[in-house]
């Protein structure tokens, strides 16, 4: 499972991208992407044309970290956005994500206040 680090943002890319990039290929695609730097410590996020691989990039201050996941019968749900090639999710968003879930359907929790009931 992948440690999210507070104040580590999460960057969805809502373009395919070729499953057989390395480290190399993904992190040069980062800046245009994203227009982030790839060694920021943020988890940048890819899948394939078919949806059913993921591919997650990000840096740890001594060197890459390539996180692959395939599914064996679904696919993950990725949003079409037009006009946008990226997208930033929420830490729980993205264990739904990778959990085959539809992401955009999963928010935070309002805080309840029983505060006025008393």
């Amino acid at each position: 499972m992948i440690q999210i680090k507070e104040g580590v943002k999460i960057l969805v890319s809502t373009e395919p991208i070729d499953a057989r990039k390395s480290i190399d290929s993904l992190s040069c695609l980062i800046p245009d992407k994203f227009c982030d730097n790839p060694q920021s410590g943020n988890l940048f996020i890819f899948f394939n044309k078919a949806r059913d691989k993921v591919k997650i990039l990000y840096w740890d201050n001594t060197g890459f970290i390539l996180h692959y996941k395939r599914l064996e019968k679904h696919r993950f749900v990725v949003p079409k956005l037009s006009g946008l090639t990226h997208l930033e999710i929420t830490g729980g968003q993205l264990y739904g994500l990778l959990a085959g879930l539809d992401f955009m359907l999963m928010r935070q929790f309002t805080e309840i206040n029983y505060s006025k009931y008393l």
